[in-house]
């Protein structure tokens, strides 16, 4: 009920100290989990060595949170839980933060919602000391029983505010924000040994380590070549860490550890960066797996925007995202089979996406165009020199994909006469090909390589056509005789628009009346591919999207490469078609040398491994 005076106006009045505490703490402390982060935060900023955390029900009973720290003083103890009391800002100019915490606000708005204890005990001390805060009311300094550093325990969680208590998730899901809190802080202090407890269940022990392996622990990559370094400057701005490959990926962003000056965030730039640098060689629909540091000086980025301190503001977020977007290109840019990109079978994959549609195999009938088979091969590996070989003319032969070098910076090229047994190479060596549509190649070591024909040839078919695009050079084919092709009249409408940009690819058109365009020329590189299939579909590409206006040219640049991919995907070898042992061979050498073979144009992987380990279990052998 309102406070008024006698003419019925409200009368202005000052809140209690406790329930502005208790109006604070709902700004800090939404969640157990942020209670666990703002404890965990200030154990790693005593200079803690090893933190121990245990929870009881998601933390809505219990939390404890002990580390080796520095300790406290009974004077240090007793202002500790008073708001705005902090001894980690040197300065009144909150620019120059170099901790995790720094508001003063974390322990009296845990004591303003729960049961608060904190123990504490300098490291040269003889003995430690207590002080409890109950809703809000702060106890007296006691002396008490304690190793050097702090122990806190908060019990009871909301018991002062049960509006926010009933508003509390299940246990279980208490418990997982509380567990993504601690990989997110472990990661940015593997100097500190972790082990976190749920109701008396081991979840995390984790010894010091060095970045990689506490990388490899937090995403739980469980090989050790599924992590990619990342290493990337732009001025005073430098980004470290390490992503998983485009094959490994999750359903939601919690898999990708972000962190700005050794803060862990929950960035929207940083995210988007990473989802625009993967756009091209991952499922849509699917998150990157990613852990990585970005140092900026401080003065450029703000950390005080939110009491929870995981968003920022950037003086300057082009330059953040540039920086990002490049790294995380030039790290994505190795060839299948290397370090780094190797798909698991076996991994979960969750629901399976949209089926991707790949252009049909054309008969002789449907194009007339001569389709030359490859020969089978016999049993003693060669071809059989009665049956014809080859590829349809409408196809990229194989024999022009050494071209794909071109895209490859670094390295030599390989010498004509390549002597290296074909299975010392990271995709080894072709043994057969299954259900017209997959080689099957073993390595060195043993392993088993899967790759699917299509996808592997359309991303080899993508990358020169990039490649040819960026620096202006994908040469045209005019047509023997121009080809007709009738849309709806608001798709002639919307290629007509990127008539100029279709024309940079190497595909000339103009109107042909109300619902059809005329096709003059096609690009080289895809032979005598079928225009009306391709044009119909870049015409639903750039319908489909409704930020393809060929005014914008930041929109139309994240367009083209889309429909680069498309026109990769018609100019490729088809499943279905029998490819040779020596085209079998040329493709495994071509995907090793091409960026981003992983996957195919449309993110899926091209090739999957089965290690001997992997063949054991599934057969039950281990």
């Amino acid at each position: 009920m309102n406070m008024s005076s006698g003419n019925g106006q409200p009368v202005i009045r000052r809140l209690s100290e406790q329930v502005v505490n208790r109006i604070a703490a709902g700004e800090v402390i939404e969640r157990p989990a942020a209670a666990l982060k703002e404890l965990v935060e200030n154990a790693i900023d005593s200079g803690a060595r090893r933190i121990q955390i245990r929870l009881d029900r998601g933390g809505m009973d219990r939390i404890e949170v002990t580390d080796d720290g520095c300790g406290m003083s009974p004077g240090d103890l007793r202002l500790a839980v008073e708001r705005h009391c902090t001894s980690k800002l040197r300065d009144e100019t909150l620019v120059r933060i170099s901790t995790l915490g720094f508001r003063g606000e974390a322990l009296p708005s845990i004591g303003a919602a729960a049961r608060l204890t904190v123990m504490s005990r300098l490291r040269d001390s003889d003995s430690a000391w207590a002080i409890r805060v109950e809703g809000g009311v702060v106890g007296e300094v006691e002396p008490c029983a304690g190793s050097p550093g702090t122990r806190v325990l908060v019990e009871d969680m909301f018991f002062a505010t049960p509006a926010r208590r009933k508003f509390l998730k299940s246990p279980r899901v208490e418990s997982s924000h509380a567990e993504n809190v601690v990989r997110r802080l472990a990661l940015s202090a593997p100097h500190v040994a972790f082990r976190l407890e749920f109701d008396q269940r081991l979840i995390l022990d984790l010894p010091v380590q060095d970045m990689a392996a506490r990388v490899a622990a937090i995403l739980e990559s469980g090989h050790a070549d599924g992590l990619l370094p990342v290493e990337g400057q732009r001025g005073d701005l430098k980004l470290s860490g390490f992503i998983c490959a485009p094959s490994v990926h999750r359903a939601t962003a919690n898999g990708q550890m972000l962190m700005v000056n050794g803060r862990p965030v929950v960035d929207p730039v940083l995210r988007t960066a990473v989802r625009v640098a993967y756009r091209n060689v991952m499922e849509h629909g699917r998150h990157a797996v990613v852990a990585l540091s970005l140092e900026i000086p401080p003065e450029q980025v703000d950390v005080n925007v939110h009491p929870a301190k995981t968003e920022l503001r950037y003086a300057d977020s082009a330059a953040v995202r540039a920086l990002v977007i490049g790294s995380l290109g030039r790290a994505l840019g190795t060839g299948a089979g290397v370090a780094g990109v190797r798909p698991d079978l076996l991994q979960s994959r969750g629901p399976s996406p949209a089926r991707i549609w790949y252009p049909p195999e054309r008969s002789a009938d449907a194009t007339g165009l001569s389709t030359r088979l490859a020969a089978p091969i016999d049993a003693s590996g060669a071809p059989d020199p009665g049956l014809p070989t080859g590829f349809a003319e409408s196809t990229l032969p194989l024999s022009a994909l050494p071209a794909a070098r071109k895209v490859v910076p670094e390295g030599p090229e390989q010498p004509a006469a390549d002597m290296t047994p074909a299975i010392d190479h990271p995709l080894g060596a072709a043994v057969a090909q299954v259900l017209g549509t997959y080689i099957v190649s073993q390595t060195a070591d043993g392993a088993l390589v899967l790759v699917d024909q299509h996808a592997a040839h359309e991303r080899l078919t993508h990358e020169i056509l990039r490649q040819q695009y960026l620096g202006g050079e994908i040469r045209a084919q005019r047509l023997l005789l121009p080809e007709v092709v009738d849309l709806p009249a608001r798709q002639v409408a919307v290629l007509l628009s990127f008539s100029v940009a279709l024309g940079r690819l190497g595909i000339e058109i103009e109107p042909f009346g109300g619902t059809a365009v005329l096709v003059r020329t096609m690009p080289a590189l895809l032979g005598k591919e079928d225009p009306v299939g391709m044009l119909r579909d870049l015409a639903e590409e750039l319908e489909a999207d409704d930020l393809a206006s060929p005014a914008q040219a930041d929109a139309l640049d994240a367009r083209m490469d889309a429909i680069i991919a498309r026109m990769a995907c018609h100019g490729s070898v088809r499943a279905g078609r029998k490819l040779t042992h020596e085209e079998m061979n040329a493709l495994l050498r071509d995907m090793e040398r091409t960026p981003r073979s992983g996957t195919c144009s449309h993110g899926r992987p091209t090739w999957l491994k089965l290690e001997k380990a992997d063949l054991e279990r599934m057969f039950g052998r281990r």
